[in-house]
């Protein structure tokens, strides 16, 4: 039996795929995460797919979700009964989400947990990367410079030291 007669022979099974109701959820207490979301939300129907909004650069929550049912119908009650509810300390503001105003990025990271970014293994890579001759090049006039500042303010203060030994000195061109 194929996929297209399982669902000509069961409609209810047909809608169910076809028929799905999203809400949006505002407000939302701190530690309500992706997890106890779904674990709560549950309770009224199987969730298909659940949103939590969150910060790029920290990982924090917005404190928005978006909550996909099996059924619009689930949905709407959902809306109905979570909207000025309690939660937390939080009072939550639900609203459902017209079908034709649904967006596609909507889906794009649902379903996922959250995963910290390594952010110091990220600024490791880039300051350990192979530098091209431009930038080498830079960095190289700009010790120089600095070298020629400290003897400069070295001099004025009427020091004489030799620092020759132990400044940057110009990598001889290898012919």
């Amino acid at each position: 039996m194929t996929i297209s007669m399982l669902c000509k022979s069961s409609p209810r099974m047909l809608k169910r795929t076809e028929d799905r109701g999203v809400i949006w959820i505002s407000r939302l207490p701190h530690g309500f995460f992706e997890d106890q979301m779904r674990g709560y939300f549950s309770q009224f129907r199987e969730v298909t797919r659940l949103r939590l909004s969150r910060n790029k650069e920290t990982g924090s929550s917005k404190h928005y979700a978006f909550v996909e049912f099996a059924s619009s119908e689930v949905a709407k009650i959902v809306a109905d009964t979570m909207h000025n509810y309690l939660l937390m300390g939080h009072i939550l503001q639900c609203k459902i989400i017209p079908k034709e105003e649904v967006h596609l990025e909507l889906r794009a990271g649902a379903n996922r947990k959250w995963r910290v970014v390594p952010r110091d293994r990220i600024a490791r890579v880039q300051h350990n990367k192979a530098r091209t001759l431009e930038e080498q090049a830079k960095a190289e006039r700009r010790l120089l410079h600095q070298q020629d500042v400290r003897k400069c303010k070295l001099e004025e203060l009427g020091i004489k030291y030799d620092l020759d030994a132990v400044f940057y000195k110009k990598p001889k061109a290898v012919a």
